[in-house]
């Protein structure tokens, strides 16, 4: 048993599972420890934790997340045996399906989430986390301005931000910020999953698409559709994006825009890790137009 998986066990029968009998290691996740736990006599459970709590709410906000999409949006997610300050703990799902079929049934879920749960502002009702950032959502009736100031803006504080980015980097992306009105379509507020990068798409045990690891809150729903396009779907998820578009009657022009709206998610990453993936690069490329205009 690994450090980690020996601190997920300690967690576990604090927690009052005794019938944990051992915890093995899962792949996946970045910003937590995550395992998958044997039980006697019951089915294995997926559980993670902090090695040092963020904030007593982040495991709550990520459970209610979780109902959220399930309730407000139709999606399958797992069930949620235990969430408090220390410890998630969920029922197992099952890898995704290397099929175009799952994914074109993916594409059908996420358009029924982004098309029934439209509101009229922006924001959640309360703060949730991205990774090990707390992700401010106050109310705004304004897209554009709740964008700017809660998805792009707030990233500048962040000391890794700080020291990858340039003075006329960061002069850029507010010179963007500034530009939103002109570079993004005047979409409405729906449900979004908010961190929808492939490893958390997974299935149900008859193979329909479930969600994890949301980061939700009412924002366009191109910052979920931006994620997916930009890291590296599988092959079999070229059909994805055409049935969405089908669904939701997606602009042709919808692809030249996910660079802006993914700042957001690489400027999170920049924040987060030592290794940004190229995040930096992705970053500069999408400022490159702003630096010198006026």
């Amino acid at each position: 048993m690994t450090g980690s998986t020996a601190f997920l066990l300690e967690r576990l029968l604090r927690a009052k599972m005794p019938d944990v009998v051992a915890v093995e290691p899962a792949a996946g996740g970045l910003a937590a420890l995550a395992g998958i736990a044997t039980r006697r006599g019951a089915p294995p459970v997926f559980v993670k934790a902090f090695a040092d709590t963020p904030a007593d709410d982040v495991f709550v906000a990520e459970a209610e997340g979780l109902a959220a999409l399930r309730e407000l949006g139709g999606v399958a997610t797992p069930e949620v045996i235990l969430a408090d300050r220390d410890l998630l703990v969920l029922s197992m799902l099952a890898p995704r399906p290397r099929s175009e079929t799952f994914w074109e049934r993916f594409a059908h879920v996420l358009a029924r989430l982004h098309t029934s749960t439209t509101h009229p502002r922006f924001g959640w009702h309360r703060d949730n986390w991205l990774g090990r950032r707390r992700q401010a959502n106050t109310w705004d009736e304004d897209g554009f301005a709740f964008f700017a100031q809660h998805r792009l803006l707030r990233w500048l504080g962040e000391p890794r931000v700080e020291a990858a980015l340039d003075r006329e980097d960061r002069a850029a992306l507010e010179r963007l910020c500034h530009k939103l009105p002109d570079l993004l379509p005047d979409r409405p507020a729906c449900l979004t999953h908010g961190d929808l990068w492939a490893q958390n798409v997974l299935a149900t045990p008859d193979g329909q698409p479930a969600l994890i690891d949301p980061a939700v809150s009412y924002m366009w729903a191109e910052v979920d559709l931006a994620h997916v396009w930009t890291t590296a779907p599988p092959p079999e998820a070229r059909r994805f994006f055409t049935v969405y578009a089908e669904l939701t009657g997606l602009d042709s022009g919808w692809q030249a825009r996910m660079p802006i709206v993914q700042l957001r998610q690489h400027l999170a990453v920049l924040a987060q890790f030592d290794d940004d993936w190229g995040a930096a690069d992705q970053i500069r490329a999408t400022l490159a137009p702003f630096r010198t205009l006026g």
